[in-house]
């Protein structure tokens, strides 16, 4: 009988040290997980204005990771996306039509519009971001002060660009992505991919939901705006 006690204590002495590995194997995995990055796929989405002005998104998606700094009040947004605009009944005197801040590619830092827009008087697509810091966004539509610019981009294409958006508690701010000219009827498409929005000074609960605006200025101003779905962003 001496003989296997010895025999169940080592036993019991390897289950009692696989269990404490599996322990710290799963304290890692929770460590892990708890500072991974989050993929937040998004619905597509299409507005038809009466004038027959259409707008279109798909293929939205949002990246969220937390900052480096580990402070609690930044975080990082990657989006990505592709908005379509069918843009009828440019008037020939669109060049007419109000002028909203305009775009000042040397200057991307406060640039006035409508609705997170800006325009030199020419109709234009816009599309970018809402971001609010401890709001619910999920309703808010209509205008927000100024907008700040992703990526000094403004003939659509494929855009990669990066900005820090500092908001505080209970502010709204938008940042523009990609903004282009529509001169005549036509398609006119903006994609971008891994455009980073980096929030920061915001303290609590972050969220943002893409806009899309299609500004038809001229004598018969028209503008309609697409909304996507809000997303956390920690």
């Amino acid at each position: 009988m001496s003989n296997k006690h010895p025999s169940g204590l080592r036993r019991g002495a390897r289950i009692g040290g696989v269990a404490a590995a599996a322990a710290v194997a799963l304290g890692f995995l929770s460590a892990g997980a708890a500072n991974a990055d989050t993929f937040v796929p998004l619905p597509d989405g299409e507005i038809v204005a009466p004038d027959g002005n259409r707008i279109t998104r798909v293929a939205e998606s949002a990246l969220i990771s937390p900052s480096l700094a580990a402070n609690g009040a930044g975080r990082v947004a990657w989006v990505s996306g592709t908005v379509t605009a069918e843009a009828k009944n440019v008037p020939a005197d669109a060049k007419q039509g109000p002028t909203n801040g305009g775009i000042n590619m040397n200057d991307l830092t406060g640039t006035q519009g409508t609705g997170g827009t800006s325009t030199d008087g020419v109709p234009r697509l816009t599309t970018g971001y809402i971001v609010g810091c401890q709001m619910d966004i999920a309703g808010l539509k209509g205008s927000f002060g100024g907008g700040i610019d992703v990526g000094p981009s403004a003939g659509g294409g494929s855009l990669s660009g990066s900005i820090s958006v500092p908001i505080a508690a209970g502010q709204v701010k938008f940042a523009r992505v990609d903004s282009k000219a529509i001169p005549a009827d036509g398609t006119y498409t903006i994609q971008y991919q891994d455009a980073q929005i980096e929030v920061q000074g915001c303290g609590g609960f972050a969220q943002a939901r893409s806009y899309t605006v299609l500004e038809i200025t001229g004598a018969n101003y028209s503008k309609t705006t697409l909304y996507g779905q809000p997303f956390s962003i920690g």
